[in-house]
């Protein structure tokens, strides 16, 4: 069963930092942005069916001259200035999404949400023993879990995925800035809090 580490010295320059509310955001905001499907659409007066004839004279009729039946301010015309399919992509350096991360770390550090267990122990997928490993670790009810897995932790991400709503869980390599934020809690291992920090060994501060 799962046990926290009491003695495990969390890098500083990871989860000592004074978090940057700014980029936190601007991050945040690109990531959410990105995952827009960016396919919404609608048609201009010159795709929509009709319209070719005019639809009445120019002069005589007493009406306002018309062109087509398909301008935008007709029913069924065509939409004027209206969405078309896009990528709503935003450009963050590296460097920018590392710090984020590494401020809302912090921040769940400073208010000691931040557990590190040894590891999983689950010798078979099992909700029963993910429900039980967490309460053995402190972890109140109504709180909001990220579980920082390695990728070989198919157990543990088997163990954990019926309790989708309380307890999230993301790969290590994955990990980001809005999933830290969104959660109470953040649970590494000893294995995925090693490769965070060998994440953060190159220069990107």
């Amino acid at each position: 069963m799962a046990e926290v580490l009491s003695n495990v010295d969390l890098p500083e320059a990871i989860f000592g930092i004074q978090p940057n509310v700014p980029v936190m955001h601007q991050v945040v905001t690109a990531q959410l942005a990105a995952a827009r499907s960016g396919t919404h659409s609608t048609k201009s007066r010159s795709e929509v069916s009709g319209g070719g004839a005019k639809p009445w004279r120019q002069k005589g009729t007493g009406r306002a001259r018309q062109g087509s039946s398909r301008a935008p301010h007709w029913t069924g015309g065509g939409v004027a200035h209206g969405p078309k399919p896009r990528s709503y992509r935003q450009r963050t350096p590296k460097k920018m999404v590392w710090l984020a991360l590494r401020s809302a770390l912090s921040d769940r550090a400073a208010s000691g949400m931040v557990t590190v267990v040894e590891d999983w122990g689950f010798a078979a997928p099992k909700t029963k023993d993910a429900i039980a490993a967490l309460k053995s670790i402190g972890v109140a009810d109504g709180e909001r879990v990220l579980v920082v897995l390695a990728r070989d932790d198919d157990n543990a991400r088997k163990s954990f995925r019926n309790l989708a709503g309380t307890v999230d869980w993301v790969d290590v390599e994955e990990l980001n800035t809005y999933d830290v934020l969104v959660s109470d809690r953040v649970i590494f291992t000893s294995a995925t809090l090693g490769a965070l920090s060998a994440r953060g060994g190159g220069n990107r501060e």
